[in-house]
């Protein structure tokens, strides 16, 4: 008689799913009212903080005057604000760099303002600078007024782009999802990403980042994080669906694939928010204020999405099939009376 020999790679791989279906699964959708009431909660303060005059827009959408001197030395860009603030009350943003032309050092000041700043303010303002930072020998290298009109058409081109991408996805998600209604499942998918753009939008009024290039960028790489989360979610409900068919619930199916693929939602995402969480620390040590605009919107924005991705797509979803469901059960006393 020949020997039954053990394959021990089959068997781990019996051990882990077997030890997954007994994983009691997480009750994602038992809680969906409180997931919903703590993101409408957070967008509310974020409109109300927004609506008290706190959105800043950067120069390129709200227009205004840019000024760059040439210095010497090193420059302090918060004394610089300081200056600023005392000599003629205006919030600038101020940014160092080095002229292409000569290589000089130069620091640029930026004023958002629909009607920009008037000489004398501008006169004003370089005597107080020169004053203040004798050793640095300041000099006005050149000034400019900002147009909002092409920051409104950058918005714009962006503002496409998110639409056609929304389009596609919801196209996508429906055909390679249309075996759990995937229509349905698109649109719950595009909900969440607005209520991470929102979220995204929050960060930047509550810490008083201003609106800028920053901002579209963080949305548009929130945008491939957070349905890239959600489809997996899909597609494992989908997964689940063929596997168990009429004998799970919808929920429970949900909260099956939710308990499933969570962990991996967790883990594609810290590697990003530990590394942009390493760059948020250097920018407070190094004083920088433009990395970290894009920096810490991106974390609380990929947290957005993996809490979106789910607790709010894929609950969604159940509500609507659940709503679907009793809308076919109220029509199908109608049909047999007829």
């Amino acid at each position: 008689m020949a020997k039954k020999t053990s394959n021990p790679a089959a068997e781990v791989v019996k051990e882990d799913t077997n030890a997954q279906e007994m994983k009691k699964p997480l009750n994602v959708c038992g809680h969906r009212k409180i997931f919903y009431i703590v993101s409408i909660v957070l967008i509310v303060v974020s409109i109300i903080v927004a609506l008290l005059g706190r959105l800043n827009l950067a120069i390129q959408f709200k227009g205004g005057t840019e000024i760059t001197y040439s210095y010497e030395g090193d420059i302090d860009t918060s004394k610089i604000e300081s200056i600023v603030d005392n000599a003629i009350g205006e919030r600038a943003v101020v940014t160092t760099g080095e002229s292409m032309a000569d290589s000089s050092k130069t620091v640029t000041l930026s004023f958002a303002s629909k009607k920009g700043l008037t000489n004398s303010k501008q006169t004003k303002l370089t005597d107080a600078l020169q004053s203040e930072l004798k050793n640095n020998n300041l000099e006005v290298y050149g000034s400019n007024d900002v147009s909002p009109s092409n920051g409104k058409e950058f918005f714009i081109k962006c503002l496409v782009a998110v639409i056609f991408s929304v389009i596609i996805m919801i196209i996508y998600i429906g055909f390679r999802f249309r075996k759990i209604g995937g229509i349905s499942a698109g649109c719950m998918a595009v909900v969440a990403l607005i209520h991470d753009m929102l979220m995204v939008f929050g960060c930047f009024v509550i810490c008083g980042f201003d609106i800028d290039a920053n901002f579209m960028a963080v949305l548009l790489t929130i945008l491939g994080y957070s349905i890239n989360a959600t489809i997996i979610i899909y597609d494992r409900i989908r997964e689940n669906k063929r596997i168990y068919g009429r004998k799970a619930e919808v929920d429970e199916l949900v909260n099956m694939s939710v308990t499933q693929t969570i962990g991996r939602s967790i883990h594609t995402n810290v590697t990003t928010i530990m590394a942009m969480a390493i760059v948020c620390i250097v920018c407070v040590i190094a004083g920088v204020t433009s990395i970290m605009s894009f920096a810490f919107p991106l974390i609380i924005g990929m947290l957005a999405g993996v809490y979106s991705s789910n607790c709010i797509a894929p609950t969604l979803w159940v509500c609507w099939q659940e709503h679907r469901k009793k809308k076919l059960l109220a029509q199908a006393p109608a049909k047999k009376k007829k």
